[in-house]
């Protein structure tokens, strides 16, 4: 991987950190390479903590 491609991977995944509150972020491979970046999100919801 190049350098300015690597940076861009880093420059998403910094700004998807930045939103998230709980969950996950995925990098998907493909031949060696970042094909890919997910986010899950997780909401908790105040009204399922009286359940």
């Amino acid at each position: 991987m190049e350098g300015s491609e690597w940076q861009e991977v880093q420059e998403h995944i910094e700004r998807m950190l930045g939103t998230l509150k709980y969950g996950s972020i995925t990098l998907v491979i493909q031949d060696g390479k970042i094909v890919q970046i997910e986010k899950n999100e997780k909401v908790r919801l105040q009204s399922n903590k009286n359940r």
